[in-house]
């Protein structure tokens, strides 16, 4: 029996990162995790190794397309599946290594097996019964399916399988454009797959600025994606060598069916929490099968604490990490605080879509009067010579005060460039604050200062 302080059950961005800072303020910590690596999905099958396979496949795309306008003349470049899946699962295992190395330099006791909580204060992992002041549940999501679809991870896969698969398949429908499946569906584009993306909703990507969305499917499209929207899913069936998924258009109930190789399902996520024994423990759950908590993590029972993809709001590994620093410093005694307006999301295609804060559709809703800053790359002379003029940068300010209330990014370096306006709103800065803060040149990030300068008397270059 093992005496913990704290101990956090599950090892992926949420649950290392809590334990880590629970083990620098002072408080004996152990961290539970039954993978057999570290870093939870995002690491192990998600966000890392989705962004190996997007940069090798990135790479591919720009010696076929734009090499020899630079004058970088060659025989075309092939593709060896199986070293880039090589590469993969290298940049994998040196993220994972380098996590349980800092978990030894921090003291922090991992404890390799699946946990369970069998009574408040205790945590079971494989026999072994350990004991804790504080439990945390960071077990994180497992991938979402639909009515009438059986995943087999080989010809119906989700994002897990879609990062394995054997050989590139000729065709590939993806059911869902949300982050995952466009991520994904570029990958295997790119690749030289015939890619169709199947969504129930009349636009990709939901809840982006509606502006951006309508950008980014033009784009998408231009590099070969195909796009059927108002589409609903009624089922896949196998036959050998293909899947054929069939779908009814919402608009007229006509039904269609496209065949395919590959059929990827990529309609969310949902909380992973089975054989914690939560119910038996009379921990309060949400109808959507996340565990609910407070304003300080903290679960129906007292020194259980929940955060990440098991509870409620976006499913994003640093929505995870903050809640995870936040409730250790809840644990010890001080103050956590995670600011959820201020939360940037980030579509890693080329070009990659960034986002924080307000919609132009949400400002909307809520009455709200505000002014728009847009400046597009096509001005942004960095860009240009990249041959990534496509897209824009939009900045949302209050039409009275000018404070930012929100940017949304399409276009190079997107997912770095959003930072600027992260720590703007964090400190409650104007767009005029940004418009008269000097920039590099010649950087992208011009784009963004352009862009807040729009919102006052006019970008120069536009």
């Amino acid at each position: 029996m093992a005496d913990f302080d704290v101990i956090i059950i599950g090892g992926g961005p949420g649950g290392y990162v809590c334990a880590i800072r629970c083990a620098q303020l002072g408080l004996k910590t152990a961290c539970v995790e039954g993978r057999g690596s570290l870093g939870g999905t995002c690491l192990n099958v998600g966000c890392i190794p989705s962004k190996a396979l997007l940069h090798a496949t990135h790479e591919l795309h720009e010696v076929h397309e734009n090499f020899e306008k630079m004058g970088l003349m060659g025989a075309k470049v092939k593709v060896d599946w199986a070293k880039m899946q090589s590469y993969k699962q290298d940049v994998i295992d040196g993220n994972t290594k380098g996590i349980e190395f800092l978990f030894k330099k921090n003291k922090v006791t991992y404890l390799q097996g699946w946990g369970s909580i069998p009574a408040p204060g205790q945590v079971k992992v494989g026999e072994e019964v350990h004991s804790a002041k504080s439990i945390v549940i960071a077990t994180g999501s497992e991938a979402a399916s639909l009515p009438g679809i059986e995943i087999d991870e080989q010809m119906v896969v989700t994002s897990t399988g879609a990062l394995s698969l054997p050989k590139v398949p000729k065709s590939m429908v993806v059911i869902g454009a949300g982050v995952i499946g466009l991520e994904l569906g570029s990958v295997y584009r790119r690749l030289g797959a015939e890619v169709t993306v199947v969504e129930y909703l009349d636009a990709i990507t939901p809840g982006m600025d509606g502006e951006v969305a309508k950008g980014l499917q033009k784009i998408l499209a231009k590099h070969g994606l195909k796009f059927v929207l108002g589409a609903a899913v009624s089922g896949v069936e196998k036959t050998k060598g293909k899947a054929t998924v069939k779908y009814a258009l919402r608009k007229d109930e006509s039904t269609h069916e496209i065949e395919a190789e590959v059929v990827l399902v990529a309609t969310g996520r949902k909380p992973f929490t089975g054989g914690l024994g939560l119910e038996a423990l009379g921990v309060e759950m949400l109808p959507r099968g996340q565990v609910k908590t407070d304003s300080h993590w903290a679960t129906s029972v007292p020194g259980i604490y929940a955060i990440g993809d098991a509870i409620v709001g976006p499913m994003l590994a640093h929505k995870a990490e903050d809640e995870g620093m936040a409730v250790a410093e809840v644990i010890a005694g001080k103050h956590g605080h995670v600011n959820y307006d201020v939360i940037p999301g980030v579509i890693y295609t080329t070009p990659e879509v960034a986002s924080v804060g307000k919609t132009e559709e949400t400002l909307k809703q809520e009455g709200r009067a505000y002014k728009v800053g847009k400046f597009s790359f096509m001005g942004n002379g960095r860009a240009k010579a990249v041959f990534q003029a496509d897209g824009f940068v939009k900045i949302l300010a209050d039409a009275a005060t000018d404070r930012i209330l929100g940017c949304h990014i399409i276009g190079p370096g997107a997912g770095d460039m959003i930072h600027e306006i992260c720590v703007a709103m964090e400190f409650g800065a104007s767009a005029q604050d940004v418009a008269l803060t000097c920039h590099a040149h010649p950087t992208y990030s011009e784009a963004v200062r352009e862009a807040a300068l729009a919102c006052g008397d006019g970008a120069i270059h536009a």
